[in-house]
C-alpha cells in the first residue's frame, strides 16, 4: 500500500492501514522542512500491528513531539510531487492501491494521470474536495484502466478508482454532534442511511430497536463528568454491532439505531438562488409600521361608510382619494365628512416617508444581497460556527439544510466559504476568534452550541474556553487533531462543567476509516462516529466471501464485526435483485433497494449487500479474500 499525502490525513491513514489491516505501507511525504508532524493517533488502536510499532508511537505519544521514526512495516520516502521517478522508486508497478490525500486537488488529480498512465492496475483512492470534479476524473480514470486492460470493458481488471472527501466523510458527524437528537446520516448515491442516538429507557419502558441496533453507548456516557468511550475502555466503552443478547443485557445504556434505509435518487438542487425572501426586504419595525398604516385606511373606510352610508368599496376609494389629496374639499358636506377628510390627508403625510423607506429599504437589500450578513439583534437559539474552511463549509451546508440557524466567524475576509455564506444568507462575524468582543457579536451568550472548527487546536480550545466562561452551559464540540491531547481537554473541560455536553472529534480520526477501506477495493459509502471509534457502511459483493455467500442473513450476522443491512438491487444489472431470489422469503423492494432482510433470506453469488462493519471486521472480511486472491 503507497499513501502519499502533506497534511495529517496521510500519516493518519498509514497507521490505519498498518494497524487495522496490518499492511505494509510506503508513505509518500514532502520533503523534510514542508512536512507536519507524525501523529500520535492511532496508537491505542493498532492492538494488531507489529510490537516495535507499538513501542514507538507509545514513546512518541509520551514525548509528546510525534516526530518518531517510522514503523517496523512503513517506509517512509521523500518527494516533493509524485512522478515516474517516483513511483518506479516506492514500487507502485506492484503496489496493490495507491492513495493520493494531498490538500490541494490539483496535485491529486495531476498525481492520478501519471499514476494510472503508470500502471493501469493500479487501485487508486483520491481526496477532492470538489465533488463534480471528482465524478469526472473517477469515470475517466477507471475508463482508462478498462482500455489499458485489453477488452475495453475491464472486466477481470482489479483496478478501480474511489473518490472520496475528508470534509464530506466528517461534515454530517460534526454537524450532528452539535444537535440535540439529530440523526446521523449517510449518504451516497442516493442511498440513505440515518441512524440516531438514543437516551437509555426510563424504569418501565421498553427502548425501541428501530430496524436494528447498531451500537451500545459506553457505560459513562450517561455520567456529566464520565469519559468519551475509545477502544481501549473494555467493557464499559462503547460496543458495535452488538447481538440481542448483548442488547438485553446492556440495561441504563444509551444506544445507537438504525433508523432507515432508502433510496432517494438524485438529489435535487438547492436553493432559490440569489434571491432574498419577501419578509427580509423590510425590517420588522418598517413592516409594522406598513401594518399601522393600512390599518388606519381600513378604519377612515368603515367610518366614511358610516357617516355618508356609501357601499364600502365606494368608501374605500373615497378615503384613497382624500389620503392622496386628489379629492375635491368637502365644503359642503357634514362636519364629520370634513374631519374624516383631514385625518385622511394627514395618515397620507405620514405615509409617504414610509413608502420612501420602504423603497429605500427594499433597494439596499438587493444591493447587499452580495454582501456579509450581520447577526440580528434579537437572534438565539443558534450554532456558533467557527472556521469556513474546506470543513467548516461542508458543515455550515449541512446544518442549513436541517435548517438550524447559524452564525459563522471567520478571521480571512477570503476564506473558502465565504461565497458560500453569502449564497446561504448566513450572518457572517469577521475577526479573530481570540480576539475579546469576537464571539459576544457572534451572540455566544444566547447560543445553543459552539462548532470550533479551525486548523489551529489552541485556537479551538481558547475560543472553547472563553465561550464556557461567558455560558457554562453551552455545548461545545471541537475539532482537535492530536488523540491525547483531545482526550485530556475533554476529560477536563467536562470535569469542570458536569452539566455542559462537551465533544471532541478529529477530522482524520473521521476519515482515514473511509479511505483505507476504499484502498482494500471496497466503496465504502460512510461512516458515523460512535463517541470516539468509527463504524463503516460498505458495499460488497457477496461473490467471494464465504462469509456471506450461500449464508443466510441471519448465519452471515457477526456481533461486533459486520451486519447486513440491504440488499441494492439498483444498476449495474446482471444483479440478481432483477431476477429471482435465492432464497424463500424477499423483503419488499423500494427504488432498487430491499431493506429489513428477514433472517432466512440467502445470499447468493449475484446479490450486492449494504453491510454496517467495524474496521476490524472489515478488515478480516476483505483479508480473506486479498490472501485468496494471493494463493491463486
Amino acid at each position: 500500500m503507497i499513501v502519499c499525502g502533506d497534511d495529517g490525513l496521510a500519516h493518519r491513514l498509514a497507521a490505519e492501514l498498518r494497524g487495522v489491516y496490518a499492511e505494509q505501507v510506503t508513505l509518500v511525504v514532502p520533503p523534510s522542512g514542508r512536512r507536519v508532524r507524525r501523529p500520535v493517533a492511532g496508537r491505542a488502536r493498532a492492538a494488531s500491528a507489529a510490537l516495535l510499532d507499538r513501542v514507538v508511537s507509545a514513546a512518541a505519544g509520551r514525548a509528546g513531539a510525534g516526530g518518531g521514526e517510522p514503523a517496523s512495516n512503513e517506509q517512509v520516502v521523500e518527494a516533493a510531487e509524485v512522478t515516474e521517478a517516483v513511483l518506479t522508486e516506492v514500487g507502485a508497478d506492484r503496489a496493490a492501491a495507491l492513495a493520493l490525500v494531498y490538500d490541494d486537488d490539483e496535485t491529486n488529480i495531476r498525481a492520478a494521470l501519471t499514476a494510472r498512465r503508470f500502471n493501469p492496475r493500479l487501485r487508486l483512492v483520491l481526496r477532492l474536495y470538489n465533488r463534480r470534479l471528482g465524478q469526472h476524473i473517477e469515470e475517466l480514470l477507471d475508463q482508462t484502466a478498462a482500455v489499458a486492460s485489453g477488452d475495453g470493458q475491464g472486466a477481470n481488471l482489479d483496478a478501480s478508482t474511489t473518490v472520496l472527501s475528508d470534509a464530506d466523510t466528517a461534515a454530517p458527524a460534526l454537524a450532528a454532534t452539535a444537535l440535540v437528537g439529530t440523526s446521523k446520516v449517510v449518504q451516497t448515491e442516493g442511498l440513505v442511511l440515518r441512524a440516531v442516538e438514543r437516551q437509555p429507557p426510563r424504569p418501565g419502558e421498553v427502548a425501541d430497536p428501530g430496524l436494528c441496533t447498531l451500537a451500545l453507548l459506553s457505560a459513562t456516557s450517561n455520567d456529566p463528568a464520565g469519559a468519551d468511550g475509545s477502544e481501549g475502555s473494555g467493557e464499559h466503552g462503547p460496543q458495535l454491532l452488538p447481538d440481542e443478547a448483548a442488547v438485553a443485557a446492556a440495561t441504563g445504556r444509551g444506544t445507537v439505531v438504525l433508523e432507515q434505509v432508502s433510496y432517494s435518487g438524485p438529489s435535487l438542487p438547492a436553493g432559490r438562488g440569489g434571491v432574498p425572501p419577501f419578509a427580509s426586504l423590510f425590517s420588522r419595525r418598517l413592516r409594522w409600521s406598513l401594518a399601522g398604516l393600512v390599518g388606519c385606511v381600513l378604519a377612515l373606510a368603515v367610518a366614511l361608510m358610516i357617516v355618508t352610508d356609501e357601499h364600502p368599496l365606494y368608501a374605500t376609494y373615497v378615503t384613497l382619494l382624500d389620503l392622496f389629496g386628489i379629492n375635491d374639499p368637502a365644503f359642503h358636506d357634514s362636519t364629520a365628512r370634513q374631519v374624516l377628510q383631514l385625518l385622511s390627508g394627514l395618515v397620507g403625510l405620514l405615509l409617504l416617508p414610509v413608502l420612501l423607506a420602504a423603497v429605500l429599504e427594499a433597494l439596499g437589500t438587493f444591493r447587499s444581497a452580495s454582501a456579509l450578513r450581520k447577526p440580528p439583534r434579537g437572534l438565539g437559539g443558534h450554532v456558533v460556527l467557527l472556521g469556513l474552511g474546506k470543513i467548516g463549509t461542508r458543515v455550515l451546508t449541512r446544518l442549513r439544510e436541517l435548517h438550524i440557524p447559524v452564525v459563522c466567524v471567520e478571521s480571512d475576509p477570503d476564506a473558502r466559504g465565504m461565497a458560500t455564506a453569502r449564497r446561504l444568507r448566513v450572518p457572517v462575524v469577521l475577526g479573530d476568534v481570540t480576539q475579546e468582543g469576537v464571539l459576544e457579536a457572534a451572540k455566544i451568550h444566547r447560543a445553543h452550541a459552539l462548532l470550533a472548527l479551525t486548523s489551529a487546536d489552541t485556537t479551538n480550545l481558547e475560543a472553547s474556553l472563553y465561550a464556557r466562561s461567558v455560558r457554562p452551559d453551552l455545548r461545545v464540540v471541537l475539532r482537535l487533531y492530536d488523540d491525547d491531547f483531545a482526550t485530556a481537554v475533554y476529560r477536563t473541560l467536562r470535569a469542570a462543567h458536569p452539566f455542559a455536553l462537551t465533544r471532541s472529534r478529529s477530522v482524520s480520526h473521521l476519515a482515514a476509516p473511509a479511505f483505507a477501506g476504499a484502498m482494500m477495493g471496497r466503496q465504502i459509502l460512510g461512516a458515523i462516529p460512535v463517541e470516539r471509534r468509527v463504524l463503516l457502511f460498505a458495499e460488497v459483493d457477496v461473490a467471494g466471501h464465504p462469509q456471506l455467500e450461500g449464508r443466510t442473513v441471519g448465519e452471515a450476522f457477526r456481533a461486533g464485526a459486520w451486519r447486513v443491512l440491504a440488499l441494492n438491487t439498483s444498476p449495474p444489472g446482471g444483479r440478481r435483485g432483477e431476477g429471482e431470489p435465492a432464497g424463500e422469503e424477499r423483503a419488499p423492494a423500494t427504488s432498487g433497494l430491499v431493506w429489513d432482510l428477514p433472517p432466512t433470506y440467502v445470499l447468493g453469488a449475484g446479490d450486492r449487500v449494504v453491510l454496517a462493519a467495524t474496521r476490524r471486521g472489515l478488515a478480516e472480511l476483505l483479508g480473506r479474500r486479498r490472501r485468496e486472491r494471493a494463493g491463486t
